[in-house]
């Protein structure tokens, strides 16, 4: 079970069909819709605003979402926040990717499908367009996504679909082994690379 706290009478929300890591934390006001994923060592802070994670989102290992009293942290469907990322008070449409370590701060809003670079920070009341790729300190917009990227992110997400469903039903705490037994199998997803590699392959 993940760490769940209520305050003022608020206790979070996760559907059924979610999954939430037992290391993430969940505080007071808390919407975790259907399908969605929440790593290990997530902090979502409803303890002022409202924390929403809408249906099929991905909230990545030791994302920090939190917000002012009165104003809602908003993850769309579908969107991907990224390892480590800080989301606070602000909006995240649905598609969207937030890359690692990446700061989206208040009342910003990041566009349907749009990128915001790893480690990028978006400044309080900016908006990124819808398909564009934002990037730097602070965040610029340098362009519009191309067919490749949309479709890599699309891949992306689903696999964190897939995460979810594949935590929920073989994920469970054990002993670790002391040394690795004959032939150890790997993980294996076809298809699924980094980006950069994607790239590299067409050039």
């Amino acid at each position: 079970m993940p760490q769940v706290y209520e305050i003022d009478g608020l206790v979070p929300v996760v559907h059924p069909s979610a999954f939430v890591h037992e290391s993430a934390v969940l505080i007071g006001d808390v919407l975790v819709g259907a399908r969605a994923y929440v790593g290990p060592a997530a902090c979502l802070r409803g303890d002022f605003g409202r924390i929403v994670v809408e249906e099929g989102a991905n909230i990545q290992d030791t994302c920090m979402l939190h917000g002012f009293p009165g104003k809602d942290t908003v993850v769309g469907p579908e969107a991907t926040i990224g390892h480590g990322a800080v989301l606070h008070g602000c909006v995240v449409r649905r598609g969207a990717l937030i890359g690692m370590n990446a700061v989206v701060n208040d009342n910003a809003e990041v566009g349907e499908d749009a990128m915001v670079a790893a480690l990028a920070f978006v400044r309080a009341e900016s908006r990124i367009p819808p398909r564009a790729l934002a990037a730097g300190i602070p965040a610029r917009v340098l362009r519009e996504l191309t067919a490749e990227e949309l479709g890599w992110k699309k891949d992306n997400m689903l696999l964190y679909q897939q995460l979810a469903e594949r935590s929920r039903g073989s994920m469970r705490r054990v002993e670790a082994r002391t040394t690795p037994e004959p032939g150890r199998r790997r993980i294996d997803i076809p298809g699924s690379i980094p980006l950069s590699e994607l790239k590299a392959r067409k050039k």
